[in-house]
């Protein structure tokens, strides 16, 4: 349901047309929230059929104009006071990191590290976003600054965690630990069937 109230919240701020969202996405959203053109169409289809949205203007070309409703405002409203964020309920990343043991040290560490060089390329293109930004008084850009530190931050701190966890992978109670499920599993392919 996040495409609707994004969709939302950015018509909350002035009437626009598909590709004036789509504009608006990429440009403010698309690391928090990534859409496709059809995802908003077909968004600001089901909207306009939901009497969350409606068209406010035409222009040359068949180009449509939406504008926020009342009830539009008010399902806005809802979702950002009374719902509950869902969050990353999923992290393939992380859930690798659980089963580590299973390779090498080498390749664990190796895998890390990858995963510490992503962060710092993704904190590196925010920082390349904070500096370049037009930076204005508008509620996306205000607000998306403070989602944009947040983004910062979490990067930073995933770069880190993934330099020191790099380091544990090697340590020696992993590497017995490593030793120990690889061992299993021989024993385990050795026994005869019963």
């Amino acid at each position: 349901m996040s495409l609707r109230h994004a969709v939302l919240g950015l018509l909350a701020e002035a009437p626009a047309s598909g590709y004036d969202l789509m504009k608006l996405f990429n440009a403010s959203l698309s690391n928090v929230w990534p859409a496709t053109q059809s995802q908003v169409y077909g968004e600001l289809t089901k909207l306009t059929t939901a009497g969350l949205v409606e068209v406010a203007a035409h222009g040359p070309r068949g180009r449509k104009e939406y504008a926020i409703t009342d009830d539009g405002m008010a399902e806005l409203h809802h979702w950002l006071t009374e719902v509950e964020p869902s969050g990353p309920q999923r992290h393939d990343g992380l859930l690798r990191v659980f089963f580590l043991g299973v390779v090498t040290p080498l390749e664990a560490q190796t895998y890390l590290l990858h995963q510490a060089e992503r962060a710092a390329r993704t904190r590196a293109t925010l920082e390349h976003i904070e500096e370049t930004a037009e930076w204005d008084e508008e509620m996306i850009s205000v607000y998306g600054r403070i989602a944009l530190e947040y983004g910062l931050r979490m990067s930073a701190t995933q770069e880190e965690w993934a330099r020191w966890a790099a380091d544990e992978v090697t340590s020696a109670k992993a590497r017995k630990a490593s030793e120990l499920a690889r061992s299993q599993h021989k024993e385990d392919r050795q026994k005869p069937e019963e």
